[in-house]
Order: structure tokens, then sequence, then C-alpha cells
């Protein structure tokens, strides 16, 4: 007889016969192999659940999972009716874990008891042959940098119910040269075969490592910046000319009302979509100042940004990108195995889970079935809507970041997932049709575990979810103004942003930790030198002092003033360098010289968490509790060892 030990339960015993149940202990029962082919009474009204069970020897300790819910027996979230369960499960110490698996498909919420037994895994993107990372054998261990989770405000998952995630470069990474390529060349296309730009347009390239997030455009002048916290240029190109420090000054510098650097005069590149035409700008700048004759005089720099934006707009409106992408999803899009466990992870730890897109249905469909099962249009497996088991709400079309106003009066449709075709709803609930009062389609449409949406606004969402607090939402996304500055100052949600970028840049900032040890040594030299400079200045105007004093004074002056420029000249030298190892033109992301860069500044105060990629968060508990590091001003370094 295999034999299993498992937690006692106080319902366990109306859900088994006494003949597969042995007490052995007052926390344990003894579960016969008898069971394996026994159909138990579940803890439904009328319901019964299949649940099996592996004979193979299992050596304890077991790791169990006790759950209210899996991914086929969902609670059906009905606004006002019902309230959102926090579905709860226990751990007991081990290294294996049990799968069982729910063939109950059309339960109904009022029949769900809170009671039930379910045991299940969470890993593979099929299902249940890989334990979560956080809670397996090798997790609990140090997280390699590249892949933390950074807090800038302290966030207890415990006070969280619902996980929230944007698709296009959140859940789906795109292949930036391939991608932002195919983007790239869809634009120049527009600009000249419906825009009337010149034909030689078409022999441009795109270098996909150019541009980076946080720049400026200046539409008037034809400049990208990069600015710090406060503002201020540090980094100025006019096109791909750089501008010397004289320039900056007095294009940005020298007026008496300081620029706000926001729209409809600037334009901001916060996004990965927005690389590709940043960088066309800069090379139709160039265009138009070595070629004036070939540029018609009322067409000026904002006029050009004007057109590449409009050609962008062109290209998403005629389907272009979008075709290519469904063509051949793997070409453009990274294969993320570790999607599914995470999102099984996060549902299996009580809470629900929605997707709100821009995307329109259609597309959504083909990059989540690429996502979550490496289905394609075309390929050996054909698109489903299996994904759709894995998410309680999906609002496509949301138009954000106008979704995150309460007070939108964007219509809400529910879409049929298998035709598209959009249902007219109250607030989430199907309206029946004139001369039609139960129309089947809708009664199909809400036995399902996930409803599926178009538009609405985040006043619907909360209503779907059953969500009371705002607080109680986190949401993940990519875009620092479209999905975390809204989310965050409007309505008061968590938010987590997706920076792969990051990635990089924290191994590179452990590479050169020496080497920026040294740059803040050089920096205290120089400080220390100049101010030598200024106490023989001072002395030397208003000090009496003899004439071989002060014969000696303006040598030690001249020396330090050599001194100085040397070591101005050494430590602006290896700012160049520790600046371009983080890229060539722009440097580090998140800061410009000392300062924190704008984008930085932005992340800090509008992100609670920020990590490069969505699927850190399963190197992670799903209840963690994320504590900010200590600030610090500037007089308390001072009093702090390095």
């Amino acid at each position: 007889m295999s034999e299993w030990f498992i937690s006692r339960n106080p319902t366990f015993s109306t859900a088994f016969p006494s003949s597969c149940i042995t007490v052995v202990k007052p926390n344990f029962i003894l579960l016969s192999s008898e069971f394996d082919s026994y159909t138990p009474q579940c803890l439904f009204n009328s319901l019964t659940t299949t649940m099996r069970l592996s004979k193979r020897q299992l050596s304890l300790p077991l790791s169990l999972c006790f759950s209210t819910f899996s991914p086929r027996s969902r609670f059906h979230h009905f606004p006002g009716k019902y309230p959102a369960p926090r579905r709860e499960f226990l751990h007991t110490t081990g290294t294996s874990q049990l799968c069982f698996k729910s063939s109950m498909e059309d339960q109904k919420p009022s029949a769900l008891s809170e009671n039930v037994l379910q045991f299940h895994t969470v890993g593979s993107r099929d299902g249940c042959d890989v334990p979560h990372k956080w809670s397996s054998p090798e997790g609990g261990k140090k997280i390699d940098i590249s892949n933390q989770i950074f807090c800038n405000r302290s966030l207890n998952m415990k006070n969280i119910i619902a996980v929230g995630f944007d698709m296009d470069y959140t859940l789906a990474q795109y292949k930036s040269e391939t991608f932002e390529s195919l983007a790239y060349d869809g634009t120049v296309r527009k600009l000249v075969y419906d825009l009337g730009y010149p034909n030689e347009l078409l022999e441009w390239t795109f270098d996909w490592n150019y541009m980076v997030r946080g720049l400026v455009l200046d539409k008037k002048r034809g400049n990208i910046l990069k600015m710090d916290r406060h503002k201020y240029v540090k980094v100025a190109y006019h096109g791909f000319r750089e501008l010397s420090k004289e320039d900056k000054v007095e294009i940005y510098g020298s007026s008496l009302v300081r620029d706000s650097f926001d729209e409809p005069d600037y334009a901001l590149i916060d996004t990965l979509f927005s690389l590709a035409e940043a960088y066309l700008f800069a090379q139709l700048v160039d265009f138009k100042d070595n070629n004036p004759e070939k540029v018609p005089k009322d067409v000026d720099y904002a006029r050009m940004y004007k057109d590449v934006r409009a050609a962008v707009d062109l290209c998403h409106r005629d389907g272009t990108l979008k075709q290519m992408v469904a063509k051949e999803p793997n070409r453009y899009i990274n294969e993320d195995t570790t999607i599914v466990p995470l999102i099984k992870m996060i549902r299996d730890s009580g809470r629900s889970t929605f997707l709100v897109t821009n995307s329109l249905w259609d597309y959504t469909n083909i990059v989540m079935n690429f996502l979550c099962g490496g289905r394609t249009v075309h390929g050996p497996h054909t698109c489903n809507f299996d994904w759709l088991q894995y998410f309680d709400v999906v609002i496509t079309g949301s138009a954000k970041p106008g979704f995150f106003h309460e007070d939108s009066r964007a219509n809400l449709f529910e879409v049929e997932p298998q035709s598209g075709m959009l249902i007219n709803t109250d607030n989430g609930t199907p309206m029946a049709q004139v001369g039609d009062p139960s129309p089947k389609i809708l009664l199909k449409s809400k036995d399902k575990g996930c409803r599926v949406f178009q538009g609405g606004n985040v006043g619907h969402l909360h209503s779907l979810l059953s969500i009371e607090s705002s607080s109680q939402v986190l949401y993940v996304g990519d875009h620092i103004y479209g999905d975390i500055l809204r989310s965050k100052k409007i309505l008061g949600w968590r938010t987590m942003l997706v920076v792969p970028e990051l990635e990089k840049e924290v191994e590179l900032l452990w590479e050169l930790r020496n080497m920026r040890k040294d740059l803040i040594l050089m920096r205290n030299e120089r400080d220390s030198v100049e101010d030598k400079i200024h106490h023989l200045n001072w002395s030397l105007k208003f000090e009496d002092i003899n004439e071989n004093n002060k014969h000696e004074m303006l040598s030690a002056l001249k020396d330090l003033e050599s001194k100085r420029d040397k070591v101005r000249q050494s430590h602006q030298q290896a700012q160049r360098e520790c600046h371009q190892k983080f890229h060539k033109v722009w440097g580090q992301l998140m800061k410009t010289g000392y300062q924190s860069s704008r984008f930085a500044h932005q992340v800090e105060r509008f992100a609670c968490l920020y990590t490069s990629q969505v699927s850190n968060l399963r190197l992670y508990s799903p209840d963690k509790y994320y504590r900010p590091s200590e600030d610090f001003m500037s007089h308390e370094f001072h009093l702090l060892p390095l």
C-alpha cells in the first residue's frame, strides 16, 4: 500500500470515506492507495470533483498546497453580489509537491464553499510540474542583483487583493533589434509614400541601440536632451551633433523664466515604443540642415516631428506592425516560459489577476497565446482561449491613460472571444437587446471564469473585481506616464515599473564600483585644491603680506592652479569614460552626472517598486513585505562610512 501524510482538515472526513483514512496522529491523516480510485464527494452542493493522486512512492516530508480554487474552478465576480474571496493555502516544509486537477467546468458562484480542499502545483507553461520558484529548494537564496525588485515605498503584499498587468513591453517583451526596426521601416515608408518625403529616406537604416528612455525632444529647435532631476540640461544633441557647454547654457540656461520642458513644445521619450521615432527625428534634423533645398521652407523641425508622429499612427491604424507580429511572434517577442508560473503563483496566493491593455482583442489574443502556450496563428499549435484561465478580467482597447479617470464616459463593451463581437453592457452587466430579452450569447459569456471587455474606465474594473480601496491593487506596467504616473497619482494604486534596461545597468554598476569610488576621490581632491586656491587668493587680496611671503604665496598659487587643471582634466576624462561604459552617447539611464536623471526622478516619485522583468516577481513570496532602503540627504553622507 502506498501512503502519504497530509495535514488534517476539519472538513476532510466529509470528502473522503473512512476506508481511505487512518488517523495516526492528532494532526495527521494517512491516505491509503484506495484513495486513488475513489471519486470523493466534493464540498460543492451538487457537484463532484475527480482528484488524481500519483501512486509513486514519495519521500517525506511533502510540500502540500491547500487551496480553495484552481484555475478551472475560479470564482465568478459579480459586482455587488459576491465579495472577492481570498484564496488561501497552507504549506508544510518539504521538497515535493502533489498535483490534483479539478474537472468542474460548469460550477456556479452560489455553489461555492470556502472549505473546498484542493491540491496543486504551479510552474510550467502548461500545468503543474515545476514548483514556485521562491518556494523551491533553490529558492530563498540570494537573488542576482539584475533580477532583484527595488522598493521606493513600503508595500505589504498581504494588503493586495488584485494584481494587474499591462501587456506590451510588460508581459510581452519585444525584441528591439527586430520589432523597433519594423516600426522604424514602416514609419519611413509612410513618410515617403503618404506624406511626400524624398525617396532617399528609404535608404536610411536604424540603430536600435542609439536612443534611450528618459530623453526629451525639443521640437522647435531639433534638439534631443537628457536632463537631471532638477530639469537642468546636462547632455544635448542637435540631430546627431553634440552641443557644447556654452551652447547648452545659451539655449536653456540664460532665460529669466525656466522652461518646463513639457508639451506642446517638447516630446517626452518615456516608452520603448518611442525610441524609433526619436531616432528618425534626429535623422530628419540632420537631413534638413545638410540638404535645405530638399525640404520645403515651411517645414520646420516641429512640423517634421508632427509628420513622424502621423506616420507612426498610420502604421498602427492600418495594422502594418501587428500583422507582421501575428505572422511570426517568435521573431518579434521574447519567449518567456515564466509568465504562466508567475500568474499562477499570484492566483494561488489568493489574489485576483487582470489584464489592462491598449491593444484590441484580436492582437491581445495572439500575443497572449504565444506567451502562455507558444501558440501562433500559422503554427502547429493554433491559437485558442486557454490563456484566459489565468485572469479574472481582461480589458482591451483601454485607451490608457484616460482609462484611469473614473469620470471618463467611455462605454464598456463585453467581447465575445470567438467572434470578437462587442456586446453592450451596463457597468459590466450584459444588456438585453431590444426585442430579445435573453440572448443566448450573453448567458454563454457569463458562465466563463474570465470575462473580456473593451473600453470602459477604472470604475468599471473596480466594480468587476469588487475592489473597495484603490490601495488594494498592484498594477505592473512599463510606461511611466501611461501606466504608472496616472494610476498612482490619480487613483493611489500601488505600482511596479518594468525597466528592462535596468538589468544591464545594475550589472555595470557592480562591475564599475571601484571606478566610481575613484571618481568620488578625484572629486574630493578637486574640492580640496580649489579651496586652497580660494584661500590664497583671499589672503593676497585682503591681508597685509610682506613681499617675500607674497612671492611665495604667488608661486604656491601658480602650482595649485596647475594642479587644479590637471586634476580637473583627469576627473572629466574619467567621468566621460564611466559615462560611455553605460551608453556611448547618453550614459547611465538613472543618472546624469552626479544627479538622478529626469527618468529616475519619475521612477522614484511614482513607482512603488521597479525591476528589470515582470517575471522577477516569482523570485519573491507573494506575501512579501517590500521595504525601501533608508533615504539620505547630503549632510548625512559625511557622517556615514563608505
